[in-house]
C-alpha cells in the first residue's frame, strides 16, 4: 500500500464513502481529535503500568480506531445502494461502555474518595494521562458540535463522555501506584 497519493495536496480528503471535503471539515477535526486521543493512550500504554491496564487501554484503542471510523462516515453513506452498511465492523456501543463503567467502578474501589480537586502531575505517567483525558473531552465537545450539525451514533458521546471518566480515576489509580501525592486545588482567598 502505497502511504501517499497527493489526493490531498490541495487541502480536501476523503470521508468513508468518498465524499470530498475540506481538511478543516468539522468531521475531520473531531476524528482527526479521535486519533490524537488514541496516540495519547498508546503513550501511557507504553509505561510500567499493570498488566491488566495494558490490555483494557489496548482495547480501548481498538475501539477509538472503531469510533474513528464511525466519524468518518457522513450519515448519508452508512448505508449502501445493495442495503448493506458500509462500516461492516462491531459499532462502539452500550458493551462498550459498560467496560469502562465497570473499570471506573473497581478502580475506585481501591481510591480514597474524593473531597476536593486535584492538581494535575505529581508522576510523568500521572501527567500523561492527565493530558489525554483532556484531550479526550476536546474529542467530546469536537463531536458534539458536529452532532448538531450532522447526527452521529448517540454512544459515540457516550463513550467519550465516559472514557474521559476512566482516564481520570485511572489518573487517580496511578497516582498511587507510582507513590506520587494527590495535590488537592487550594484556591487563594481574595484579599
Amino acid at each position: 500500500m502505497k502511504i501517499y497519493t497527493k489526493t490531498g495536496d490541495k487541502g480536501k480528503t476523503s470521508l468513508f464513502g468518498g465524499t470530498r471535503v475540506p481538511k478543516y471539515h468539522l468531521r475531520i477535526e473531531a476524528y482527526g481529535t479521535v486519533d490524537e486521543l488514541n496516540s495519547y493512550i498508546g503513550l501511557i500504554r507504553d509505561q510500567k503500568i499493570d498488566p491488566h491496564t495494558t490490555e483494557i487501554l489496548l482495547k480501548i484503542q481498538n475501539e477509538l480506531f472503531t469510533l474513528g471510523s464511525m466519524l468518518a462516515t457522513p450519515p448519508e453513506k452508512e448505508i449502501l445502494k445493495s442495503g448493506k452498511e458500509r462500516l461492516n465492523i462491531n459499532k462502539v456501543g452500550e458493551e462498550s461502555v459498560e467496560l469502562l463503567e465497570n473499570e471506573i467502578d473497581q478502580m475506585n474501589e481501591s481510591l480514597p474518595p474524593m473531597s476536593h480537586f486535584i492538581l494535575p502531575g505529581g508522576h510523568t505517567t500521572v501527567s500523561f494521562c492527565h493530558i489525554t483525558r483532556c484531550i479526550c473531552r476536546r474529542a467530546e465537545r469536537i463531536t458534539t458540535l458536529l452532532n448538531d450539525e450532522s447526527t452521529i451514533n448517540p454512544q459515540i458521546l457516550v463513550y467519550l463522555n465516559r472514557l474521559s471518566d476512566y482516564l481520570f480515576v485511572l489518573a487517580r489509580k496511578l497516582t498511587i501506584d507510582n507513590q506520587a501525592l494527590e495535590i488537592p486545588w487550594i484556591p487563594e482567598k481574595i484579599k
